[in-house]
């Protein structure tokens, strides 16, 4: 069965050239979607992908690659999701069909590319925190407490009668963070 799936961004605009493109493509399901593409909840999706049955040769059809996904990202991993279930994939303006052995290498050939860009991308965030090391610098955030702040908490927590919460709220941190840099808590504190 082919199950379409029409996508515009805004309530102004009209899916009509997609639904028509669709249906002339023989699509017998038409499942129609006012979001974003950046949205990764879209109820419209959802519902397509639930109404296609596994190993049963449903083909998810859409007018454009675009209306399915807006980054390459996420297409693949979409398309993926499909074929895992044994269901196919169909572009109509581009002329992809997953369920053919062409369509087929174009995805892969996406799917490296994705993987190469972010391995471009894992070594250039490696190769610029390695000449800021050498330059003396180190990355990350601030800690949240000075060494001043925790004395000054493990001082306030030695009453029983203050609370880790007023401690932190005077601090101006959450409790966790106190907890985080007093394992133990209260308990972990050495009183003298």
């Amino acid at each position: 069965m082919l199950v379409g799936y029409a996508r515009v961004s805004t309530q102004e605009q009209n899916p009509a050239q997609q639904r028509d493109a669709l249906e002339a493509a023989g699509c017998q399901r038409i499942f129609v979607e006012k979001a974003s593409g950046a949205q990764r909840n879209r109820p419209e999706l959802k519902a397509a992908l639930s109404f296609m049955r596994d190993n049963a040769d449903d083909v998810l059809v859409v007018w454009k690659l675009d209306r399915l996904a807006r980054s390459l990202g996420q297409l693949i991993e979409t398309v993926e999701e499909l074929g895992n279930r044994r269901i196919g994939f169909r572009s109509l303006t581009e002329a992809l069909d997953t369920t053919l052995a062409g369509g087929r290498l174009v995805f892969d050939i996406f799917g490296a590319m994705a993987e190469f860009e972010r391995s471009i991308i894992r070594e250039s965030a490696r190769a610029g925190l390695e000449a800021a090391r050498a330059r003396g610098r180190t990355g990350g955030r601030p800690p949240a407490l000075s060494q001043q702040d925790l004395a000054a908490a493990k001082t306030m927590l030695t009453d029983d009668a203050i609370t880790v919460e007023e401690v932190a709220r005077r601090l101006q941190v959450a409790p966790s963070t106190l907890y985080r840099h007093l394992p133990g808590g209260r308990g972990g504190i050495e009183r003298t």
